[in-house]
């Protein structure tokens, strides 16, 4: 089966260099319902493998200056204290495996669904962070921080349970939070906050004992390559018809994990 996941591992990758998003909404899915991992173990595994994938995409952010240090602090502030909480609750609740499966597949399949809902409303949901006469809301900065963190929190949960939520999820709280930041700095500044969420998520996931090491290398091995030819290739499809495949896609995943 190892030659499957690399095969698996290739084809996400791939998606996610033309796409930029899909890796923790496809793979973790695609472990549970195709390969039969348990939740928790395909949750854990697919932290540290975005992690490692995700760290290459943020040097080249922070070497490029498409990187808000200021926002991404602030995340992190809210983010990595969230990961570390939910990592000893679960820990210290010490849910048996059926359990554990039931909380991790409920908050994947509600991630899906949000995400599906994002990708195929994102020009709506740009309209309605405008006013009128064209100018965008914005929260006075006064709140900003608090805002910020809160969203952070928010991430940081939802991903260290379900490995969803800092791709999509986040980069449309940014664009909310900070609709005058240019596209470039969102995603650059929502791709490096991942590669910290993820590790420690991931590392927490190691200490409960629900990683697979073998797994996440054999994903490794065809993620990485899948990346870069996908990378190359991004520029020559559209976004207008990858977003509602993608989308579609993620839909029908989730409601597969509602019915798993």
């Amino acid at each position: 089966m190892d030659w499957m996941f690399t095969l698996s591992g290739f084809l996400v990758g791939l998606i996610v260099g033309v796409t930029g998003v899909g890796g923790g909404s496809l793979m973790t899915p695609l472990l549970v319902l195709f390969f039969g991992v348990s939740p928790a173990t395909a949750v854990g595994t697919d932290l540290l493998y975005a992690s490692l994938t995700k760290t290459v995409g943020g040097w080249v952010n922070g070497r490029r200056g498409t990187v808000d240090w200021k926002v991404f602090g602030l995340l992190a502030m809210g983010s990595l204290p969230a990961a570390v909480v939910t990592i000893t609750l679960l820990k210290y609740l010490a849910l048996d495996e059926k359990t554990l499966r039931g909380l991790v597949t409920s908050v994947l399949s509600v991630a899906l669904l949000l995400t599906a809902a994002v990708l195929l409303l994102k020009d709506q949901i740009k309209k309605l962070a405008r006013r009128n006469d064209g100018t965008v809301y914005e929260l006075h900065h006064r709140y900003l921080p608090a805002a910020t963190i809160t969203t952070g929190v928010v991430i940081g949960a939802l991903v260290t349970i379900s490995s969803v939520g800092a791709g999509v999820l986040g980069t449309v709280a940014l664009l909310f939070l900070y609709p005058r930041m240019p596209a470039v700095k969102v995603v650059g500044t929502d791709i490096v906050h991942a590669v910290p969420l993820t590790a420690l998520a991931g590392m927490g996931h190691m200490a409960l004992g629900t990683v697979d090491l073998v797994l996440l290398g054999s994903l490794l091995l065809g993620s990485l390559p899948g990346i870069y030819i996908g990378s190359h290739m991004s520029a020559k499809v559209p976004e207008r018809v990858l977003r509602p495949v993608l989308a579609t896609m993620l839909l029908i995943i989730g409601i597969k994990m509602v019915m798993y």
